[in-house]
């Protein structure tokens, strides 16, 4: 079958992920999260091609099966729970350990099942398996962006399922007779070269579509294992699983001399786990809101190079629309003005951007949304830093334009360019509990109006500062509180 999408010769991996993340939002190929840049895109249709999984021949010969944690392979992790085999799932970035092993309620019925399969069923039902488990994984299912009917696989371009497979060859929970799988849309397969496969590259025997079975009959052989070399001390401390790993191999006597200190990548020549830098697009500038707002944010900027030289030395590196206003402790102050993290809207990449001159809270309004719908956060665990929380947030795949940090008073705020961003955080975000407390997630009290999720408010932008130099020092956006020491 011809593919849909055309690969012009010599594209990168890079060009191929690009191309195929532009066709599927420009024929509106996909479901929730949008954009699909950046991410295994949940293809519409993906249930059904997932349900093919247990069609397979050798599926009612398997007994243990690694899905991974991506939303378009849910319908596959069903049908493994359906079938009463064995599922492992990936932890989210190899962040605590290889995989999970989902575990559901004693004789749970489909739509407990259902729950086990989703996201947070996944986090809620599961038990962690050490390096030193036996276990052996007869099929592994993979998300992709580009597969070829040849079994070339180009992923999202971070390498995780490439090294996850090769720290299961590592630990022998793998081998020559483990079939891989791949859950695509059928504009997802194209023409791939094989120039562009490494030898840590992971190829596939199965392609599920809404339409189709493919069987690659793919010669190229799976990574045997962690290539060291292609690794550093980085990577290491990113990934601390790693380091255990390469200890045991060492005491095996193998080979674990790491690599040099990573250079920057030409795009398309992504290492196992390592965040290839993406093509640069070109983001719109937002037009200036009003003379009255443009006199009061030159105000802000005279004030706010008048007092870097206090703040300068207790600056972090934090996003750009991350202010973090009072600690745990109680103590307020403003931080965050140093290298801001700048989403760009119409493909979902972030870029970290150098403070301009005079920045500070102008800069951050003049590049909000003119209106913005606020989600409330509360009951936070006394203590919790707001890294912990970005992690959580990032984990859940919630990404506001700001996070408005009150830790003292245990709550948050985060902010939205439209109410369909609020509505899908409202519902990530049900269930979330850290450090063993229940957190509280709703519309901002301001914009609720007796409303259910899913029907918001818009906040008005806030007023511009006042002019006066006297009374600039003690006010703020009304969404960014200052606590007295």
């Amino acid at each position: 079958m011809e593919p849909v999408i055309k690969i012009n010769p010599g594209a990168t991996k890079w060009d191929i992920r690009q191309k195929i993340w532009d066709y599927i939002e420009e024929k509106n190929l996909a479901n929730f999260p949008r954009p699909v840049h950046n991410r295994i895109p949940n293809f519409k249709g993906a249930f059904g091609a997932c349900s093919k999984v247990s069609e397979l021949q050798m599926f009612s010969q398997t007994a243990e099966v690694k899905v991974d944690p991506d939303k378009p392979l849910e319908g596959a992790r069903l049908a493994v729970l359906q079938a009463g085999k064995t599922l492992l799932v990936p932890t989210p970035r190899l962040r605590t350990g290889l995989f999970n092993k989902i575990t559901p309620p004693q004789g749970a019925n489909k739509e407990q099942l259902r729950v086990c399969a989703s996201a947070q069923g996944v986090k809620d039902f599961s038990v962690p398996v050490g390096l030193d488990s036996k276990v052996k994984v007869d099929l592994v299912v993979v998300g992709s962006v580009a597969v070829s009917e040849k079994g070339f696989r180009i992923g999202k371009g971070e390498g995780f399922a490439d090294m996850e497979y090769a720290m299961m060859a590592s630990m022998g929970a793998v081998n020559e007779s483990t079939v891989v799988v791949t859950v695509v849309h059928d504009c997802q397969v194209v023409d791939i070269s094989e120039d562009l496969m490494g030898s840590h590259d992971l190829t596939v025997d199965y392609i599920l579509t809404p339409t189709r079975v493919i069987k690659t009959n793919c010669q190229t052989a799976k990574p045997q294992g962690i290539i060291w070399i292609k690794l550093d001390t980085e990577k290491l401390e990113k990934i601390p699983i790693l380091k255990k790993l390469r200890a045991l191999e060492e005491e095996a006597g193998k080979d674990v001399t790491l690599g040099a200190a990573p250079v920057a990548a030409e795009p398309g020549v992504a290492e196992p786990g390592a965040q290839t830098s993406q093509p640069k697009r070109q983001t719109r500038r937002r037009p200036r809101q009003n003379s009255q707002q443009d006199a009061g944010g030159e105000t802000r900027q005279e004030l706010q190079q008048e007092r870097r030289g206090e703040t300068e030395q207790k600056t972090r590196q934090r996003p750009a629309r991350v202010r973090k206003e009072s600690r745990g402790d109680g103590k307020g102050g403003n931080e965050g003005e140093g290298r801001k993290m700048v989403r760009d809207k119409s493909t979902g990449n972030t870029r970290e951007q150098a403070p301009q001159e005079g920045g500070g809270e102008a800069a951050l309004q003049h590049k909000l949304p003119v209106s913005v719908t606020t989600v409330y956060l509360g009951g936070i665990p006394a203590g919790l830093r707001v890294s912990e929380l970005k992690t959580a947030l990032r984990e859940r795949e919630v990404v506001p334009l700001r996070l408005t940090w009150h830790g003292a008073q245990r709550r948050a705020f985060l902010d939205y360019s439209d109410p369909q961003g609020a509505d899908h955080a409202l519902e990530a975000l049900q269930g979330l509990s850290l450090n063993g407390q229940s957190l509280q997630a709703e519309l901002a009290k301001s914009q609720r109006g007796g409303k259910k999720p899913g029907q918001f408010n818009r906040r008005p932008r806030p007023p511009p500062a006042p002019k006066s130099k006297e009374a600039e020092p003690d006010s703020q956006s009304d969404t960014i509180e200052k606590t007295e020491e």
